[in-house]
């Protein structure tokens, strides 16, 4: 029980860790470089070499600046949204695996933090309950331009929802589970001895999931809900110091966890093609236990794999404008659900057949 309870506190320690001292500080300064770079400018240069020390000025700053209450808010709810979005972005990570299960002491240690039996159902689950933040933000701000953003929140999320939860099914059918172990172990059987990635038979799934997770994370050109030239900072614009701050944090902690729910679901996870296993093997054969290692490798392949996905939803949102809301609810409804429908239906008839 202790070792089980010792277990858990080390991998949930790994993964805050990850998140909330490296991929959200970086991904503060990937953002503003990489926005420097594809504009021609030189961007944060000043802290820090290359401006690396800039995300640490920016989380000073915002401790120290005014946290500001509007008068005529709904205060029990106001303070709330900012705690209901960081917590089920911070919450999903847990169901992503980043290793084999490996014996140490004696004893079959997972190496995922909670690897539930309905684990995807779940993390969709969690997931979606970002929205109700947004709607509380805008509605407990009592500002017209925060109330038209959460709506939009509201509306956007619930449907793009639908297609990804469509794409995430048709990964299932064939794994024949609910669990992203099962996931990453069925694309390493995958066709050939060294295994595949669902990406190759699911090519039209793996576009319609990331289409969708651009709208689930309000990035361009999905930014409707905030959209500054229309409502200034949307449902956020009555936020400031470290409430709006948890706001900005929960939108790269929602950036990173699709990301690795993407690598998991399309891109083999932590594995790949057994490269990890064998220089795990030959690294424990040298320095220490092998189950150190394949965790060590297998976490360093998925943020790796997740931070590629990172790198394209900076480059989208610097590269593309944004849509019309008639065209995002549109392309919604009338494109991805359909499209979704159509490559389930196809997943499961290549299922029976035996093809995949």
């Amino acid at each position: 029980m202790l070792f089980d309870l010792g277990a858990t506190a080390v991998k949930l320690g790994i993964f805050l860790g990850v998140l909330l001292g490296a991929i959200a500080p970086i991904m503060v300064w990937v953002e503003r470089r990489g926005s420097a770079l594809i504009q021609d400018r030189p961007g944060p240069n000043r802290l820090g070499p290359w401006g690396l020390l800039q995300p640490a000025a920016d989380a000073i700053k915002f401790f120290f600046k005014e946290d500001v209450t509007p008068s005529a808010a709904d205060r029990p709810l106001y303070l709330a949204a900012p705690v209901l979005a960081v917590l089920p972005a911070l919450t999903t990570f847990v169901f992503i695996p980043f290793g084999p299960t490996v014996e140490v002491a004696g004893r079959a240690v997972p190496l995922v933090v909670s690897d539930a039996s309905a684990g995807v159902l779940l993390f969709l689950a969690i997931a979606s309950l970002g929205v109700y933040s947004l709607v509380l933000a805008g509605y407990a701000s009592n500002n017209k331009y925060s109330l038209i953003g959460g709506l939009r929140a509201s509306a956007q999320l619930i449907s793009y929802e639908l297609a990804m939860t469509l794409a995430v099914v048709a990964v299932l059918i064939p794994v024949g589970s609910f669990r992203l172990t099962e996931v990453v172990a069925y694309q390493q059987e995958l066709w050939t001895p060294y295994g595949t990635w669902n990406v190759v038979p699911q090519l039209l799934g793996f576009l319609i999931f990331m289409v969708a997770a651009f709208a689930e994370t309000n990035r361009l050109p999905f930014d409707l809900p905030e959209a500054e030239s229309e409502l200034v900072a949307g449902f956020h614009t009555e936020y400031s110091a470290m409430r709006f701050a948890a706001f900005f944090m929960s939108e790269y902690i929602a950036m990173a966890t699709l990301s690795a729910l993407a690598a998991t679901l399309f891109f083999g996870g932590w594995s790949f093609f057994g490269l990890v296993e064998g220089a795990a093997g030959v690294v424990a054969g040298w320095f220490g236990p092998f189950w150190l290692w394949m965790g060590l490798f297998g976490l360093g392949t998925l943020l790796f794999k997740t931070v590629c996905f990172l790198g394209l939803f900076v480059w989208v949102r610097w590269t593309f404008p944004r849509f019309r809301y008639d065209q995002l609810m549109r392309l919604g409804w009338k494109v991805l659900l359909p499209l979704a429908l159509v490559h389930v239906i196809v997943v499961a008839a290549a299922t029976l057949a035996g093809w995949l």
